[in-house]
């Protein structure tokens, strides 16, 4: 009886097809965080600037 699985080991061409077929790790996303301290920066110069006007 015969194996249908081919032993990667077997042959180099096998072997690096084998290797090359590996899934890459996904890319780590992007920090929000300069994102959001950016708003608040923003929000904070927005409501103090309004305040100073008001007054």
């Amino acid at each position: 009886m015969s194996d249908n699985s081919v032993d990667p080991s077997g042959n180099t061409e096998a072997f690096r097809a084998f290797t090359q077929d590996t899934p890459q790790e996904p890319a780590a996303a992007a920090s929000k965080t300069p994102l959001i301290v950016t708003g608040v920066v923003v929000a904070v110069v927005l409501i103090a600037l309004i305040a100073w006007l008001a007054s």
